[in-house]
């Protein structure tokens, strides 16, 4: 499907009129496709053997025992050793086996996001995957210019709005920071909260670095609901944190966070993210039992504090190419690496969130097509609950880009229609069908089955183009980005979604200095 076709809700198509083209792409658009949905299970791919999870789990047990955490807070010191743990005379605290295995085994095995509308709810656990953007980049791909520069709170918002308008992105992490209010962690906390309660009625997260934050943030997500104590009765987002300082220790600022948000049950989507080859071990299997370990320390303070409050499981084992020394996000090691993060999360039972997608290339072009869909796809095989970074990242995490974002949902409803797999029962086989059709016509495209499979056993992409070569030069021979580019346009300019009551807006604005102003969030500004 061309760009001609993409048809925002509300706003009338204006494609190619007539002919085969206009059939084509009638057939193509008749109503929504069933052929996916969100959450469909994964698992099928294995690159860990049991005893490798065995051995890498023994590791990590080792390495919170005898290792342990450095630089751990005071207050956490004093409830963990009340549980059991210790002091080593290095000043690092000490995790015996039997406390960490005990606080697994009290974990929550599943969290509930609560979408805001019918058909969003997001249950991660067990074996089901879900995508999801993230990636708190510091800056965006200009949609106008193509240029990198310092993103903003707008651009938070638009990247909001833009995952909310896409159908294969089930959760919507913050995309990037808002570099235009990071004077103020108060300033910055209530307007990043209210930008993603605004741009979608999806689950989303945001990350916060003060303590301080946390009760603002749930204030702005009550007045959203309606009522003090709402947001706590059916969460529809997460505190996004990394609390762990790779290698091995805690960061005082996220970990004040994690420890609030903990004490209050909040939903908490945390990551640990070490480099193999520069913040942990080059050899692969050294660098996942140190990113597990880290993890699952992540995962014992919870249950310390609050057992059983839903916290994400998030070994972002991450690669460090040697020859620079410069992140990767890219790799066949990235690949293999986060996707065996997903089968350790099925492991030890607990809802896992990965990274996959973060494209080493600066545009959405070849190599970020590779890239993505390398590491996304083997992700869900191995069935990755969540798995984060997946939808508009560039530039090995540093930049974000609406077209990119765009692209990649075609890319994640082919990877969810590679999850679903084939049917096999007798209704499948069609012996019946291939008989008629071999006794008569000689061909299956008119035929009734054919017709009514179009939209339940095939996904059509909203941007590739699958148009002949002849149709293709016709139109111009134009390339997927400029496509894109075309697409972004038109669905920037007409997808503003009116998600937050407006009596409770004017609540909000009344109450918290919220930075987005009226216009920005309504056709005919200056942006599109």
């Amino acid at each position: 499907m061309t760009v001609a076709e993409i048809t925002v809700p509300g706003h009338a198509s204006h494609g190619l009129a007539g002919g085969r083209h206009a059939r084509v792409i009638a057939r193509q658009t008749a109503g929504k496709s069933s052929a996916v949905r969100p959450g469909l299970p994964g698992g099928t791919y294995r690159p860990l053997s049991d005893l490798d999870m065995t051995r890498i789990h023994a590791a990590v047990l080792d390495i919170l025992e005898k290792i342990g955490m450095g630089q751990a807070p005071a207050d956490l010191i004093e409830l963990a050793c009340a549980k059991g743990c210790r002091m080593s005379p290095e000043g690092r605290l000490l995790f015996p086996r039997g406390l960490v295995e005990e606080m697994i085994g009290l974990a929550a095995k599943e969290i509930f996001y609560h979408g805001r509308k019918p058909g969003q709810d997001v249950h991660s656990g067990g074996n089901r995957v879900f995508f999801a953007t993230s990636g708190e980049a510091v800056r965006v791909v200009d949609a106008l210019t193509g240029a990198y520069r310092p993103s903003t709170l707008v651009d938070l918002y638009d990247f909001f709005r833009m995952a909310d308008y896409l159908d294969h992105i089930d959760f919507c992490g913050q995309t990037v920071i808002a570099n235009d209010i990071c004077e103020d962690s108060r300033l910055h906390a209530i307007n990043i909260a209210y930008a993603g309660a605004a741009g979608t009625t999806k689950p989303f997260s945001v990350s916060l670095a003060d303590p301080s934050t946390v009760a603002d943030v749930i204030d702005v997500w009550d007045t959203v609901l309606g009522a003090e104590g709402a947001f706590a009765k059916a969460p529809f987002a997460a505190i996004g944190l990394c609390p762990v300082v790779s290698p091995l220790r805690f960061g005082p600022d996220t970990t004040a966070v994690l420890i609030e948000a903990a004490r209050r049950g909040l939903p908490i989507s945390a990551c640990t993210a070490p480099q193999a080859g520069a913040t942990a071990p080059a050899a692969l299997a050294g660098a996942l039992a140190q990113c597990t370990a880290e993890a699952i320390a992540i995962v014992v303070v919870v249950n310390l504090i609050r057992p059983g409050s839903p916290v994400d499981f998030g070994p972002w084992t991450f690669v460090a190419d040697l020859r620079t020394g410069a992140f990767t996000g890219g790799s066949g090691e990235e690949a293999v690496l986060q996707a065996a993060a997903g089968q350790i999360a099925r492991f030890y039972g607990l809802p896992g969130i990965v990274a996959a997608g973060m494209t080493d290339a600066k545009r959405p072009d070849y190599q970020a097509g590779y890239e993505k869909g390398l590491t996304i796809a083997l992700s869900a095989m191995a069935g990755s609950n969540m798995i984060g970074e997946c939808a508009g990242m560039m530039g090995s995490l540093l930049g974000c880009s609406l077209e990119a974002m765009l692209l990649d949902n075609d890319l994640l409803g082919a990877v969810q229609r590679a999850l679903r797999g084939i049917e096999v029962n007798d209704e499948t086989l069609s012996f019946e069908t291939i008989r008629e059709t071999v006794m008569g016509p000689g061909h299956y495209l008119g035929s009734p089955q054919t017709l009514s499979l179009m939209q339940s056993e095939f996904l059509y992409p909203k941007v590739a183009d699958r148009t002949s070569l002849s149709e293709w030069e016709y139109r111009g021979a134009p390339e997927i980005i400029a496509t894109a580019h075309k697409a972004v346009q038109k669905i920037m300019a007409q997808h503003y979604p009116d998600h937050i009551d407006p009596a409770r807006d004017a609540a909000l604005r009344d109450r918290f200095p919220i930075r987005l102003g009226a216009a920005d969030m309504r056709p005919g500004n200056t942006r599109w």
